[in-house]
């Protein structure tokens, strides 16, 4: 046992000092501008970036997120990747030292009497206990190391892989919970136009069986009472698609006291980008530092290759005890060992080791394309949001003068009309122009909340 426990300290002394033959790692540099185009002009500090929970200040937003990050069956799906990633991380790293294990055993053998020395058959038979290794590779040139930390870099990629999913899946709750709003709050228009224009048709029927109205007008009033009912009964169905949208993302039942309560106050619940955001910030992103694993993960395997170029060095020992009986088994003086060493050095490989480090010096330059198609791709979803971001405001301030100059002109309409000075139409497309005023600048109060979404989501989970 001495001289077993004597050679595993010279070996791991040995690997210490072995060399490596992975390439030194160089982040590609960034194929995109240092600054986001359409970025806020104020030179304000980027620092000091909030976390989802400081991102979106409404606290039923925040604890519905909070119920999907603990539900999500794809969030759930991430967390197991981490685990299995981590395990297969630890059969490769578990290949840097020699499993030793106890072996016992018997052998028995009959001799006929030709074959004995004493001209006689018999059976002759041997016990033995022993503990060794088999076949333990020497990593002098770095394989196994440069396998080891190929494993390391993918493991590490399945927590980033998690961390992108968990921002898409705030993202994804706080649209559906956003998008719910917005939808509630055109059911409420489409109800409240709805008790209008039968009010409306109403009084317009009346005056028709007296003939002060004609059937014209009648008519025209009964359109908009139709079209009305129609959209309270779409709106009413995308309500509850919407509910049912958002229990899916959640992964589990949503209180009713977690629903939004009014559109306005929703839209008030997701922050403002800071100005003076640098590009840099992308190389920070889950899925951009995803892509950078798996570049380090293909630039160690080429360590690999380049060290199957080398001889392979492997031991096998064994220490224990042997006898012919099983009483003298650990008796004194049945001591026994075994070493022996081999070396296998590739002489003729019909050129496969060199197409297979050409191979891996391939899949490097392919993971290099992604890393920079990432970034790429990752800029512009920013510039895009920042594209609409520029001119959101601009729209929604239109929007809201359009509501306030439609509503005065149906007030004058109706005025009008009551004192007989305009037509029944009139009155109607003033109505018809209210509605529709009233139900774009909610879809522009949706897409600005959207953008706030897009660009935390973008900028991966925030700018710092």
């Amino acid at each position: 046992m001495t001289e077993l426990r004597t050679l595993v300290v010279a070996m791991a002394a040995t690997l210490a000092g072995a060399c490596s033959l992975i390439p030194a790692y160089e982040r590609p540099a960034t194929p995109v501008p240092a600054v986001f185009p359409d970025a806020p002009a104020s030179a304000a500090s980027a620092s000091g970036a909030p976390a989802w929970r400081d991102y979106f200040a409404d606290a039923r937003l925040r604890e519905l997120v909070e119920l999907a990050l603990a539900n999500n069956r794809d969030l759930r799906i991430s967390a197991l990747n981490i685990e299995r990633a981590r395990a297969q991380y630890g059969i490769q790293r578990a290949d840097l030292f020699p499993s030793i294990s106890a072996n016992g055993g018997q052998t028995a053998q009959r001799v006929p009497a030709d074959l004995s020395r004493t001209g006689e058959a018999g059976t002759t038979r041997q016990y033995s206990a022993t503990v060794g290794f088999s076949a333990y590779e020497l990593d002098f040139f770095g394989r196994i190391r440069s396998l080891n930390e190929q494993a390391l870099e993918q493991y590490l990629g399945t927590e980033e892989a998690r961390r992108s999913a968990q921002i898409s899946l705030v993202a994804e709750v706080a649209n559906a919970w956003l998008r719910l709003a917005a939808d509630r709050e055109r059911q409420t228009l489409a109800n409240n136009t709805l008790a209008t224009r039968q009010k409306s048709y109403e009084l317009t029927k009346r005056s028709f069986d007296v003939g002060a109205t004609s059937a014209l007008d009648l008519r025209q009033a009964q359109t908009l009472l139709e079209g009305a009912r129609a959209d309270a009964a779409r709106y009413t169905s995308l309500v509850a698609q919407d509910r049912n949208a958002l229990a899916l993302v959640v992964g589990a039942e949503i209180p009713a006291g977690l629903l939004p309560q009014g559109f306005a106050e929703s839209i008030t619940s997701v922050a403002e980008l800071p100005a003076g955001v640098p590009s840099e910030v992308l190389t920070r992103r889950p899925d951009i530092l995803q892509t950078e694993r798996q570049l380090r993960a293909a630039n160690a395997s080429i360590g690999a290759a380049r060290a199957a170029f080398f001889p392979r060095i492997t031991l096998t020992a064994a220490a224990g005890t042997a006898s012919s009986t099983l009483d003298g088994l650990f008796e004194a003086g049945s001591g026994t060992w075994s070493f022996v060493p081999q070396i296998s050095l590739p002489i003729f490989e019909a050129g496969r080791l060199t197409a297979n480090l050409e191979a891996t010096k391939v899949q490097r330059e392919i993971a290099v394309a992604q890393y920079e198609k990432a970034i790429q791709s990752a800029f512009r979803e920013v510039a895009d949001a920042l594209a609409d971001r520029a001119t959101l405001a601009e729209q929604l301030d239109a929007r809201r003068k359009l509501v306030e100059a439609t509503e005065a002109s149906f007030k004058l309409s109706e005025a009008r009309y009551k004192a007989g000075i305009d037509s029944y139409f009139g009155l109607l497309d003033a109505q018809r122009s209210l509605y529709a005023a009233e139900l774009d600048l909610i879809a522009v109060r949706q897409s600005d909340a959207a953008n706030r979404i897009a660009l935390y989501k973008a900028l991966g989970g925030g700018w710092q």
